[in-house]
């Protein structure tokens, strides 16, 4: 079976406050990309993940294989899987290829064991991987609550296209978050967001976007602030980094300048993607 693993940008990413359980409380705008990873999973007679991407972890810490020992756990499956990872989508980068695979794994043991399960049952499984899995396997414009498992998918009318730019050092999401300053950091207007998309109101999406994470983001990498200051620069309407970073997006409405500087910031950064988001 082959199935795409897409990313997601953060339009916002509001971290409300630490929980007394140590996760931390979020209000996001979170939307999914046409950049993805693509996984081939067949059955075989021992689990196997194979990909030629450096640094890709092969072993159990893999969000694929967490998927396939829930799933194996929860369902009682005598099924191995074998799959092949074409990664496109770079690792820390704040665009959820991780938790994207582990939610593609996830809805492939359904398919190919026939399993009957909800999509809110499987979000409770998802939630059991990682923070952004649940809104993987919904995959489709959602505002997301709590610790990432409540998700509500939305369809929007505002169109804009978007640059994604990377520098080659990532960023900690462990440590972006164990550096948010409370007392100083940005608290996005999430429902000013939601509202400008859902009435076409470009303007005021350029203007309420933001990120609770870029401040310790920067301290952790500089060189993504430098990018965004770049951005601005060359005339995108908004900029920010997505998730813990290091990706950097900018919208516009103007496409003969995101293809200009997608060639610019490629050869500079060696990362530079124009992606659609996926609306349907």
């Amino acid at each position: 079976m082959k199935i795409e693993a897409n990313a997601k940008i953060n339009l916002t990413l509001d971290v409300v406050k630490k929980r007394s359980d140590g996760y931390h409380e979020l209000d996001m705008i979170m939307m999914p990309l046409s950049l993805c990873d693509t996984l081939h999973v067949d059955f075989s007679d021992h689990d196997e993940i194979i990909c030629g991407t450096s640094n890709f972890p092969l072993d159990e810490s893999n969000t694929i294989y967490k998927a396939i020992l829930l799933m194996r756990e929860k369902f009682a499956l005598n099924k191995f899987f074998k799959v092949i990872v074409e990664k496109s989508i770079p690792m820390k980068a704040g665009l959820a290829g991780g938790s994207a695979d582990g939610a593609a794994m996830l809805k492939a043991i359904v398919s190919m064991c026939a399993i009957e399960i909800s999509e809110e049952e499987l979000i409770l499984i998802a939630k059991k991987i990682g923070a952004d899995v649940p809104f993987c396997v919904v995959n489709k414009p959602a505002r997301v609550q709590g610790i990432g498992e409540q998700v509500r998918q939305f369809e929007y009318d505002c169109p804009f296209y978007l640059l994604l730019v990377k520098p080659s050092e990532g960023v900690s999401t462990a440590l972006a978050f164990s550096n948010i300053a409370f007392d100083s950091c940005i608290h996005p207007n999430v429902q000013q967001c939601e509202d400008a998309l859902l009435h076409d109101d470009y303007k005021a999406l350029c203007t309420c976007i933001g990120n609770t994470l870029e401040q310790s983001a920067f301290e952790i990498t500089p060189l993504i602030k430098q990018i965004k200051s770049e951005l601005k620069e060359d005339g995108f309407d908004s900029v920010l980094m997505s998730g813990s970073g290091s990706t950097v997006f900018a919208i516009t409405r103007n496409i003969t300048l995101i293809h200009d500087c997608q060639k610019k910031y490629d050869e500079k950064y060696g990362f530079a993607q124009v992606c659609q988001i996926l609306n349907k």
